[in-house]
């Protein structure tokens, strides 16, 4: 069972977003290293489930995170 407490790491963990290092590498997310270990399975298990939906629900079957890479690689019309 999640701790209150980290709920709220969990769902940052699980967004898209992730931040840049100096050279533009992307590092885990801050919330991701907050958790503790059994939270990490459970933020892994939500973010998946979050890709699959993401994916179901865009036209071209892109997720989140495809969309936000993209973004940084070439550009798109969303």
């Amino acid at each position: 069972m999640r701790r209150p407490d980290t709920e709220p790491l969990i769902e940052q963990a699980v967004s898209a977003w992730r931040p840049a290092g100096p050279t533009r590498e992307i590092l885990p997310h801050p919330a991701w290293c907050d958790l503790p270990p059994e939270d990490r399975v459970a933020a892994l298990d939500e973010t998946l489930r979050s890709r699959l939906l993401e994916s179901a629900l865009d036209p071209d079957g892109y997720s989140g995170t495809v969309l936000a890479v993209l973004r940084k690689i070439v550009t798109i019309p969303r």
